[in-house]
């Protein structure tokens, strides 16, 4: 019987000790749903255990292949370059396949949700209400026409206004577009963080959320993340195990 790929969970790691206590509850909660894959995680930087530790771990132990998936929202220069440099210095045993990152998905849209209804929300505010969409921000156009497309598409399931809104190297910042929001006349503003963990950026969301009604939580651990990183990695294995024979 061949077994299934390993999945490796890259992140890129943080000063910050609640990046790696939420990527880890998020691995948690993956390895909850398929008991039957091995899910490891290796940091970029910052934390332990390194990508490149964790893969020669893996090949020292006999594994063979290995789906590696960037814990992403956009596909920005650690997509683009980071992880695969990485995976090229990989033990040459290993077979790796490289996951597309986890957004744009339909799942994340209903996890953000669900963090704005945690927070206080329900779906009756929602014709009422502006979201902003705060993102870490990039210096790639490719990762910011995401976010825009990404706040378009959430508008139309009935929210009052949506904006996206940038931590860093774009604009407009959150509390520019808290302001917009208001401007509009939505009856109350909401921010939902296009985050995965917390950290230095989405405390500056935080901040940029001072005067809007509503600051969500980061999308963490929230179960449809953990089903986004699964889609990924199936769809990422049925190539690599065709290669094996399977």
């Amino acid at each position: 019987m061949i077994t299934k790929p390993v999945l490796l969970v890259i992140a890129h790691g943080s000063r910050d000790p609640r990046h790696a206590a939420t990527v880890h509850a998020l691995v948690r909660r993956v390895r909850a749903l398929r008991p039957d894959v091995r899910v490891e995680t290796g940091f970029l930087d910052f934390n332990i255990p390194s990508v490149q530790g964790v893969l020669e771990s893996l090949a020292a132990q006999g594994v063979r292949d290995v789906v590696a998936l960037p814990l992403l929202l956009t596909r920005a220069f650690h997509a683009k370059a980071d992880i695969p440099a990485v995976l090229r210095d990989a033990p040459p045993t290993l077979r790796i396949r490289q996951t597309e990152v986890l957004g744009p998905s339909p799942l994340l849209l209903s996890a953000l949700e669900r963090r704005l209804y945690e927070a206080g929300l329900t779906p009756a505010d929602k014709s009422s209400t502006g979201v902003v969409l705060a993102s870490a921000g990039s210096t790639d156009p490719e990762a910011i026409a995401v976010i825009a497309e990404i706040a378009r598409e959430w508008r139309h399931t009935g929210w009052c206004a949506v904006r996206p809104a940038f931590a860093s190297a774009s604009l407009p910042r959150t509390e520019d577009a808290v302001r917009e929001l208001r401007a509009l006349g939505c009856e109350r503003v909401a921010v939902a963080p296009y985050v995965l963990a917390p950290g230095f950026l989405p405390d500056r969301i935080a901040r940029g959320a001072a005067e809007a009604n509503v600051l969500a939580d980061v999308l963490g651990p929230a179960p449809e993340v953990a089903r986004v990183l699964l889609e990924r990695y199936d769809a990422a294995r049925v190539p690599v195990l065709a290669a094996v024979g399977a």
